[in-house]
Formats: C-alpha cells, sequence, structure tokens
C-alpha cells in the first residue's frame, strides 16, 4: 500500500499551530501543557485557526453542549481543510476518549483523535500525520504519567495567578459522571514535584496558586505515607513555608474525602483562601443515592459544620443537577431547602442530561425538559438572593484584597478578590497598585453589586511588598475560550 505524505509549505521552526480549550480548569492547565509541547517542538501559536497549520480542540465530556459546540466548529472547518488539505485537525481530551473512532466516523476531516491521558505525545502524533501515517487514534491508559517530574513552563501565560495540577482521575464511580472513564483512576504527583513547581512560578512572579484535581482532597491515596496526616494535609503545610506565595485555591473538593485532619490544615493554612468548591449536587438522601455520591444530606451538613466551626468566615460554593432521573418535586424542595441552610456564595446549577457511557443512563429520564428548565431557573434565583445577602453582610469587615485587574467601568480603581471570594473595588488615586498584589483592606460599601474597599497600608508600605514581587514573566500568549 503506497502511503500519501502530506507536503507542509513551511519549514519545521515557522510551522503553526492553534488551540481552542473547553471546560474545567484542568483544561485548561492542560492547555498550558500542550503549548508548550509545541513550543519546543519549534511550532509558533497562531490565533487564527484558519491559518494554522496544525487545528486543536482540547474537549470536555461533562455535558453535552460542550461536545456539540466543539463538532459544530469542526464542521466549519471542512471548507478550510478542503482549501488547505495539508492542515492537520485533532480533537484532544475527554470528548477524545469517550467518542474514539466515533469522532472519525463523524467528522471525517479529522486527522487525529489523542485522549486525555496522551495529549504530552502530541507535537510527535502531529509528525506522523504530515509523515503519511494517516489518521491517528491514541486513547485509554498510558504506560506513563500524563505530569513530567520537572513541568516545562514554556506554556504558562504569566501573571499572578497559576494554576498546578496536584493529582488526575478519580476513584469514584458517580453515576452520572464521565470523569473515570475518560480520566482514569486517581494518579498523584510527588509533593516535591509539586512544590518544586510552585516555587520556580513564584519566582516568575506568581503570588496565587490554584491546586488542581478531579477530587482534590483525595490527593494521595495512591502514595504511601509515613505518617497520620493525610497527603493533602501534608501538602499545605508544605506551601505555607514558600516565600512569596501569598494565596492558594483548592479545586474541586468531593464531601466524603473532607476529614478532621484536612479541615484543621485547611484552618491553619496562611494562604487558604477561604472559598471552597465543595458540591452537594442535590439535597434529597434518594437522588443522592441513585447518584452514587456516597455520602447523606446528613453527612454533608456534618463536613460543612466541621469547616465552619474552624473557618467562621468560610465561603463555599456547589453544584447542583436539577431534573435527575426519579427526582420529584419533593426531592427539588429538598435542595431548595439545602442552598437555604447552606448558605453558598455560589451555585452552579445543571439540567440533567445522559451521558453516553454512564450508569444513570440505564435510569429513565423521567423529568420533562420544561420541568428541568423550571427548576434550573428556581435555584439560580435563590442563589442569586443568598449571594446578595452574604455579600452585603461583609461591609464593615477587614479582609484581604488580591488584585486582579483595573476594570474599564470603574476608573481609577482597582477589582480584586477577598480572601473570602467576595469580588471587590479599592481606590488607586496615586497609581500605585499592580497585579497580584494582596492588601490588608477594610470593607466601606456595598452598592448592590460589588464591595467597596479602602486599603489600610501607608504609601511607603505598599512600594515595599511591590519591591518583594518578582516581574511576572511571559514567555507565550494564551487564547482563553
Amino acid at each position: 500500500m503506497t502511503k500519501t505524505v502530506v507536503a507542509i509549505t513551511e519549514t519545521t521552526n515557522t510551522r503553526s499551530f492553534n488551540l481552542r480549550v473547553f471546560g474545567c480548569q484542568m483544561n485548561s492547565y492542560d492547555g498550558e501543557l500542550i503549548r508548550g509541547a509545541f513550543s519546543r517542538a519549534g511550532y509558533r501559536e497562531e490565533l487564527n485557526p484558519e491559518a494554522a497549520d496544525v487545528v486543536l480542540f482540547h474537549t470536555c465530556s461533562v455535558r453535552e453542549h460542550a461536545e456539540e459546540r466543539v463538532h459544530s466548529l469542526l464542521g466549519a472547518l471542512k471548507r478550510t481543510k478542503r482549501e488547505r488539505p495539508h492542515v492537520v485537525l485533532g480533537v484532544v481530551g475527554c470528548m477524545a476518549d469517550r467518542e474514539s473512532e466515533e469522532l472519525f466516523e463523524r467528522e471525517p476531516h479529522v486527522d487525529l483523535v489523542c485522549g486525555s491521558r496522551h495529549f504530552p505525545k502530541l507535537p510527535k502524533l502531529v509528525e506522523k500525520v504530515i509523515s503519511g501515517e494517516g489518521r491517528v487514534l491514541l486513547v485509554g491508559d498510558s504506560d506513563f504519567a500524563v505530569d513530567a517530574p520537572v513541568r516545562d513552563l514554556a506554556g504558562h501565560p504569566g501573571g499572578f495567578s497559576s494554576q498546578v495540577a496536584i493529582m488526575r482521575g478519580c476513584d469514584l464511580n458517580c453515576s452520572f459522571c464521565i470523569v473515570p472513564s475518560v480520566r482514569g483512576r486517581v494518579e498523584s504527583r510527588p509533593i516535591k514535584d509539586i512544590l518544586d513547581e510552585c516555587r520556580r512560578l513564584v519566582e516568575r512572579g506568581t503570588t496565587e496558586i490554584s491546586l488542581l484535581g478531579q477530587t482534590i482532597d483525595s490527593y494521595g491515596v495512591d502514595l504511601s505515607s509515613s505518617g497520620s496526616i493525610p497527603q493533602l494535609a501534608r501538602l499545605l503545610d508544605e506551601l505555607a513555608e514558600v516565600e512569596g506565595l501569598r494565596r492558594i485555591r483548592l479545586i474541586t473538593l468531593h464531601p466524603a474525602y473532607c476529614n478532621d485532619e484536612l479541615v484543621e490544615a485547611l484552618a491553619r493554612s496562611p494562604q487558604f483562601m477561604r472559598f471552597l468548591p465543595i458540591p452537594l449536587q442535590s439535597g434529597s438522601d434518594s437522588v443522592l443515592k441513585r447518584m452514587k455520591r456516597g455520602y447523606t444530606l446528613d453527612l454533608y451538613r456534618k463536613r460543612i459544620q466541621k469547616l465552619r466551626e474552624k473557618m467562621p468566615d468560610l465561603e463555599l460554593v456547589s453544584d447542583w443537577i436539577v431534573g435527575f432521573p426519579g427526582e420529584t418535586e419533593r426531592d427539588f424542595e429538598a435542595s431548595v431547602d439545602a442552598m437555604k441552610e447552606f448558605g453558598f456564595l455560589q451555585s452552579y446549577v445543571f439540567q440533567y442530561s445522559p451521558r453516553p457511557g454512564t450508569p444513570s443512563t440505564q435510569l429513565e429520564d423521567d423529568v420533562p425538559a420544561q420541568e428541568k428548565g423550571r427548576r434550573n431557573r428556581l435555584l439560580l434565583d435563590l442563589q442569586a438572593e443568598i449571594a446578595r445577602e452574604r455579600t452585603s453582610s461583609q461591609v464593615g469587615k477587614a479582609g484581604s484584597l488580591m488584585l486582579d485587574l483595573r476594570p474599564e467601568k470603574n476608573p481609577g480603581y482597582w477589582r480584586g478578590k477577598l480572601q473570602t471570594g467576595h469580588s471587590a473595588l479599592l481606590p488607586d488615586p496615586d497609581g500605585l497598585f499592580r497585579p497580584g498584589l494582596q492588601i490588608p483592606v477594610q470593607i466601606q460599601d456595598w452598592q448592590g453589586k460589588e464591595l467597596f474597599v479602602e486599603s489600610v497600608l501607608s504609601q511607603k508600605k505598599v512600594l515595599e511588598m511591590q519591591a518583594k514581587i518578582p516581574t511576572a514573566q511571559v514567555e507565550s500568549s494564551i487564547l482563553d475560550v
């Protein structure tokens, strides 16, 4: 059989790639690693997909809508593929794992399908396509770890806020969730590698790091531990010694793993942001059981009580699924009551849709679409009301604000996040501030949307703080999608 070699008019050093990233923060982080890999291979990033030699979609399979959007974008590239047949078109990540060869059948112009555990090989896989090996499919388990012991920061976008994956995968089996089948089981990184990455990021100007994991509080269950303290608790203690690291975020916890040792570690961490995603999903025990979440409402309540006993200023974030198979009006009202009881600052509410390959597809999807929509709107409206109450109650308190950006609609101010996750505006009439500074503030006012704060620092102290932060480096551009 004769191979067809795809001609590339540019030299290796001038080939270009375009990457679109969809979904969660882990995908965003993986996008940085992908950009770094192509940079090392001699590619340059091209922001226009119609002008790139390699076009990649790093995908999400948690919701059907996300997959259909990718299919729509792929369809729009058929003309580009006809006009520039040398273009390599690839689908990467969870959608590649879930659909596998079906992607080739539905999108005949796609050249490459690469699963979430193989993306570090992408430049070599692209070369296989270019050299004439035809379509390339690589999904499922991998014989090597996704994360290298030493992360190459070539794809890091710079700035004060960075992401660090500390584990991947999930050992749980929630009936609605596709993650374990596409991401695999828990795979934790050694603490030494994580600390090294965090220190290097701080040296480049990072002051805030989001630690990422599908169920981050299960970090270390696959690692041997010489002591009784769980691995995540130990990691938080060691990160407290990283000079210059001012704030740590955790994304995302599962209630089943949130034990006393972890709660103690969170409470004593000087960097932990008191803003914790710990999804409940439903307030009904019968629904939670069908979801196979591994806890009851009462167990969740006990976990939250422990957290708030140690951290009274803690704000919570939850995910919810409405219209899960068998969810009655009484079940839904239990979710309404739970949202009120726990007083979440934020909630992400989703209407149930069956994901092929998950156990819940064996259940009858018996809640009408119109009813799902009604319940979705009710929870969102309730959450907005609760958020207003919690935000307005902050007035008069002291806090710590990490600066992010200058909003166009509020000239003379900086916007940032308080230690509790609330957004606030800080006046800067003298132009002293910069992104990544963490400023002690007094919360003065709330005008229905945002909090307004005042710095309690002198001008001299602000300048001293700025001098201690390295200038953030930028080695590559990043396209947020």
